[in-house]
C-alpha cells in the first residue's frame, strides 16, 4: 500500500508538473521577459537594494527601491510595434489618497459649482507598465474609480487637442478587486495603442504623439515615504507572464 500510495503521488507530482509548464508556456507567437527565476533579461536599478525582487515565480516590489535615479525596472531589450501579455495585481492600499479627482468621460474633470476641482479620498496604489522608454506612454495601474489602463501624462496634458485626451482615457472600469490577478493586452503599433484589461478594451486605437518608434518596457516604480509613512500612493505590485509577440513593420 505504501508503494502504490508513493507512486501515486509521484504520478501527481509529474502530472501537477506538466500542467504548470503548459500554463507558463508563451501563447504562440510570443516569447518570455521573465523566466520567473531571476531578473535575466532586465536593468535592475543600479543601488536598487533588493527591493525589486523575484518570490514565487513572481516580481515583486516593495515601492521602497534605494536606487538615486530613475527607481523603474526596465527590459534589457528595445521593441517598437508589439503585443505585450502582462499579469498583475496591487497586494495591498495603505496609503489613502485625498486628491483623486472625478475623471469625465473626455479625460477632463469634473467640478462643482464654483468650478472647483472635485475630488474623493480612496485608498490607492499607483504603477503602470512603461512603453518604449518613456514615463510619458504609462498604461496606469491604480485604484481610481476610472480604472486601470489610462495614459496620465497624456490626458492631463492640456496642449493636447481634446480627441488625443479622450482617447487615452479609459472608456470602463475592469479592474478586478485589489489582491486580485489582472491581464492587460497592449498592443502598440507606430503611434497607436490599443489597451485590454481582463478581456475588456479600455483604450482603444489611441494616438501617443511623439512616442518613439522604439524603446525598452517598464514596470514603474512609484511613491515614497517621509518619517516611516507613505506620501503618495506607493506601487504595492507584483507582476508575472510578461509575454511579447513582436510585429512586422
Amino acid at each position: 500500500m505504501k508503494s502504490l500510495s508513493w507512486i501515486g503521488c509521484f504520478s501527481l507530482l509529474v502530472a501537477s508538473s506538466h500542467l504548470w509548464s503548459a500554463e507558463e508556456a508563451p501563447p504562440a507567437g510570443f516569447v518570455s521577459l521573465f523566466n520567473g527565476r531571476d531578473f535575466s533579461g532586465w536593468k535592475v536599478p543600479e543601488g536598487d537594494g533588493g527591493h525589486w525582487k523575484v518570490i514565487d515565480a513572481v516580481i515583486d516590489y516593495d515601492a521602497e527601491s534605494a536606487a538615486k535615479g530613475d527607481k523603474s525596472l526596465w527590459s534589457q531589450r528595445e521593441f517598437g510595434d508589439f503585443i505585450l501579455r502582462v499579469d498583475w495585481r496591487i497586494k495591498e492600499t495603505p496609503y489613502v489618497n485625498p486628491n483623486v479627482p472625478y475623471i469625465l468621460p473626455d479625460g477632463t474633470h469634473a467640478r462643482d459649482i464654483t468650478g472647483k476641482v472635485m475630488r474623493m479620498t480612496l485608498p490607492d496604489s499607483d504603477s503602470g507598465i512603461l512603453l518604449r522608454g518613456s514615463g510619458r506612454n504609462q498604461v496606469n495601474i491604480w485604484c481610481w474609480p476610472i480604472g486601470s489602463g489610462e495614459f496620465y501624462g497624456y490626458r492631463n496634458d492640456a496642449k493636447q487637442p481634446p480627441h488625443i485626451r479622450a482617447a487615452v482615457t479609459p472608456r470602463t472600469q475592469a479592474d478586478k478587486p485589489v489582491g486580485e490577478w489582472n491581464r492587460y493586452e497592449i498592443t502598440c503599433r507606430g503611434d497607436r495603442v490599443t489597451v485590454v484589461l481582463n478581456g475588456k478594451t479600455v483604450i482603444e486605437n489611441a494616438q501617443l504623439p511623439g512616442i518613439a518608434a522604439t524603446g525598452p518596457i517598464g514596470l514603474q516604480h512609484h511613491g515614497g515615504k517621509r518619517d516611516g509613512k507613505w506620501t503618495g500612493p506607493p506601487s504595492l505590485l507584483q507582476f508575472k507572464n510578461i509575454y511579447i509577440k513582436e510585429l512586422p513593420k
